[in-house]
């Protein structure tokens, strides 16, 4: 029986597209309809928002209780929302912990006077995206995964091609109600007497207690989006463009609403910007292998995208291992003022294209405000108190391994960790990576995070934030059996 799991595993790994098409594919329609029956019967029972603080008292329940027993009879404590769920490529052992279940998924509150949004946790960015566009609205940093739920986001991080002009997902959280260690509900904003749990809960990654609500931004939209495609030759003209378009250059300068790139080769990009438009332009101006078969496009493409949850359900220990041996998914936040650095260790590290490239302001808040040091002033947008960084999409899989040949991908990607850290730039923490206790504290600021991690009970209650998003496995040591070619 053991060998022939075993071929069922390779064979399950090396038909990962036939899995996609025939399971993942069809459960994302049956997934996607069961979220817009629930929504549209929460909407009938009017239930919903009402009973938010009844839930939320249950949920404070759990936590005591844990709370009352001893401390050798306690586990760490994370959400019982499964694994497979998460966007995050990691697989946290949440059956080593005290599982406490949040029932959260509704939309609270819009103020349309003050232009923000209540809601719970696990309102997904397609719920609340079908909710604020039909009344002229959008997330002030609003991604485009519409399976990401809200509070995930604002626990870890997001960013958009809106990023230009508001910064990371957190500065456009108004507010934050967390349950603590010890079952206790507070709010935290930018300057009541929480301020310091504010700044340190995004990028905590539910380690800090767990979010209930949020309040957040929003922006007015107009009815259409006028979308401009910039090809350009040549690596410095295409990246003093991307510098210029999303006001690096100058605070004051104009901007458009939208901007990112696609750069198809070390000499080549298209830039994209995007502004609201009342009317109509009528002018012109690797999961899948298979997916541009015209035959696949006309049958399933009605299908795509798939769910990213159902990709990470039907992820096999081998498909896991071959994430981060055989294929490269990053995004890192680096300065925008270095972006022909990026592209160039990019392509000696992994050699993939095209990259993807949008630009995000990173506020200067002072000193251990939070797990991201303040910008270096060479990096300060003149007149500003931010800089331009820059998301660095990387996914794929790198040349020599299509070219099969031997790839330590472990060590290149250490390598791009220590390229990041030198900037002063960040790993999404989402994806895997690479680094030592030592060199993950070098990259991110723990000073705020393990003060507040004392004050607000989470210590001993939660783990820690390097345990928590670290791969669930060893990858040096499983990195080391994938060098060879297939």
């Amino acid at each position: 029986m053991a060998s022939l799991y075993s071929v069922l595993l390779r064979w399950l790994e090396k038909n990962r597209g036939i899995i996609v098409v025939l399971v993942v594919l069809p459960l994302s329609v049956v997934f996607s309809a069961y979220v817009r029956l629930r929504q549209a019967a929460l909407r009938w029972l009017a239930a919903g928002p009402q009973l938010h603080d009844s839930r939320v008292i249950k949920i404070q329940a759990q936590v005591k209780r844990w709370a009352q027993r001893k401390p050798s009879e306690r586990k760490l404590l994370c959400t019982a929302r499964p694994n497979w769920q998460s966007l995050s490529t990691t697989f946290f052992r949440k059956d080593l912990c005290e599982q406490i279940s949040l029932p959260l998924y509704n939309i609270l509150n819009l103020d349309e006077k003050n232009l923000v949004l209540r809601v719970e946790p696990l309102v997904t960015v397609g719920q609340v995206t079908s909710y604020l566009v039909p009344r002229g609205y959008t997330l002030a940093v609003c991604l485009e995964v519409a399976e990401a739920t809200l509070g995930g986001l604002a626990m870890g991080v997001g960013m958009t091609t809106y990023s230009h002009k508001v910064g990371l997902y957190q500065e456009s959280v108004v507010s934050y109600d967390v349950v603590l260690g010890d079952g206790s509900l507070v709010t935290a904003t930018a300057t009541n007497d929480h301020s310091d749990l504010y700044y340190t809960l995004p990028w905590s990654h539910g380690t800090l207690g767990f979010l209930v609500a949020l309040e957040l931004k929003i922006i007015r939209i107009k009815p259409h989006l006028k979308l401009e495609y910039i090809p350009v030759r040549g690596q410095k003209q295409y990246c003093d463009l991307m510098r210029r378009v999303s006001g690096a250059l100058d605070a004051s300068a104009p901007t458009p609403d939208y901007v990112e790139a696609t750069v198809f080769s070390k000499h080549s990009a298209v830039v994209m910007v995007g502004t609201f438009s009342d009317v109509p332009d009528h002018e012109r101006h690797k999961v899948i292998p298979f997916c541009n078969n015209p035959f696949f496009r006309y049958l399933f493409g009605f299908l795509l995208p798939p769910k990213i949850a159902f990709l990470k359900f039907t992820t096999t220990p081998g498909v896991r291992a071959m994430t981060f041996t055989k294929q490269v998914f990053q995004d890192i936040v680096l300065p925008m003022n270095q972006l022909e650095d990026q592209i160039n260790k990019s392509e000696e590290l992994f050699d993939i294209y095209p990259l993807l490239v949008y630009p995000c302001r990173i506020y200067d808040h002072g000193p251990n405000r939070g797990q991201l040091r303040p910008p270096r002033q060479d990096q300060l947008v003149p007149g500003a108190r931010y800089a331009m960084f820059n998301d660095l999409g990387v996914y794929g899989v790198p040349r020599p391994v299509m070219l099969k040949k031997p790839y330590d991908a472990v060590k290149h990607m250490r390598l791009m960790e220590r390229f990041t850290r030198d900037c002063g730039g960040y790993a999404f923490l989402y994806a895997d990576t690479f680094m030592t206790r030592q060199e993950f504290e070098e990259m991110f600021d723990l000073t705020a995070y393990e003060r507040c991690r004392t004050k607000y009970c989470a210590e001993g209650a939660f783990p820690h934030l390097y345990d928590k998003t670290k791969p669930e496995i060893d990858v040096v040591e499983v990195g080391k059996r994938y060098i060879d070619p297939l």
